[in-house]
């Protein structure tokens, strides 16, 4: 189920982004929405590259907390950045869910885990 979730946040839900708030354009939203997974490139650069329990918040450099603060900054701008930003931190969110599901099933999973203490501290709140 959690890769069902991961990927559905990741390819559908992007589109009900689109068509809600951008209906005049929503096909060309849904494409920059879509393009923004792009931000996963730099999982190439990871050794290995692919890891099954890896959260890549903070681990990977375009899922940093610094990198985001950048998505946010991205959200003042005009469009397509408004919307560049937009996909960026609803990706951003979409691996985090995906880290706080992993930590909920196998907590010592993520102990080396740079969002360690995030995932801590939102579990917590949430009673995960």
């Amino acid at each position: 189920m959690q890769t069902f979730i991961h990927y559905f946040l990741h390819f559908g839900f992007p589109f009900f982004i689109a068509f809600l708030f951008f209906r005049k354009d929503w096909k060309k939203v849904y494409l920059i929405l879509l393009a923004t997974m792009l931000v996963d490139l730099d999982h190439l650069l990871a050794n290995p590259i692919f890891e099954a329990n890896r959260c890549s918040i903070n681990f990977h450099f375009l899922h940093t907390y610094y990198a985001m603060v950048g998505y946010v900054i991205l959200l003042f701008f005009p469009k397509p950045f408004r919307i560049i930003g937009i996909g960026l931190l609803f990706h951003m969110l979409t691996d985090f869910i995906d880290c706080l599901m992993m930590y909920s099933t196998c907590k010592a999973c993520l102990t080396d885990s740079p969002a360690i203490e995030l995932l801590k501290r939102v579990s917590e709140i949430f009673g995960l």
